[in-house]
C-alpha cells in the first residue's frame, strides 16, 4: 500500500476526549448566548485548533445534539430530581452529550461515556455536580445499555 492509499489514522483517546470537552463548550455557548448551532460551530472552526481533536467525532456530536435537544432531554429529564429548566448550562450541556453517546455511539463502552462526561462536570460545572452527572447517566446507561452491562 502507499502513502496516499492508506487508511486514515484512528482518533488518539486525547483527541477524543478533547471533541468532548470541545462540544460540551460550544453547546454551553449556544446555550448560554442564543447563538445558533451553526454560528457556534463556525467560531468554533475559526477559534479551536482543530488539529488537535477528533474533528469528524465534534462535528458529529455537537449537530446531532443541537439539533435534537427535545429528544436527548426527554430520554433523560423523568430521571431528574427537578425541573430540566432549573439546571445550569453546563450541567444541560454535559448531560445531552452524554445521552447522545449513550444512544448512538454503541461503539463507545457505557463506562467511557459516564467516565469522561463526569470528568468533564468536575472541571466546568458546580462542586459536587459531578455527583449528579454520574447519577443521571448511571441510570440512563441501565435503561439504554442494558445488554452491554449484563455482559460484563
Amino acid at each position: 500500500m502507499t502513502d496516499q492509499q492508506q487508511k486514515p489514522k484512528k482518533p488518539s483517546i486525547n483527541q477524543r476526549k478533547r471533541a468532548r470537552t470541545m462540544c460540551v463548550q460550544a453547546l454551553y455557548k449556544m446555550a448560554f448566548t442564543g447563538a445558533s448551532s451553526s454560528e457556534v460551530e463556525a467560531e468554533f472552526a475559526v477559534d479551536q485548533d482543530m488539529g488537535k481533536i477528533d474533528n469528524e467525532y465534534f462535528t458529529q456530536m455537537f449537530r446531532a445534539i443541537a439539533n435534537n435537544c427535545d429528544e436527548l432531554d426527554a430520554a433523560f429529564e423523568k430521571l431528574l430530581d427537578r425541573n430540566i429548566s432549573d439546571m445550569t448550562p453546563i450541567e444541560l450541556s454535559i448531560l445531552r452529550q452524554g445521552t447522545f453517546e449513550l444512544m448512538h455511539r454503541p461503539d463507545v463502552p457505557y463506562k467511557v461515556v459516564i467516565n469522561e462526561n463526569v470528568e468533564l462536570a468536575k472541571s466546568f460545572g458546580a462542586t459536587d455536580g459531578h455527583k449528579y452527572i454520574n447519577s443521571i447517566l448511571d441510570k440512563l446507561a441501565q435503561r439504554i445499555r442494558l445488554v452491554e452491562i449484563r455482559g460484563k
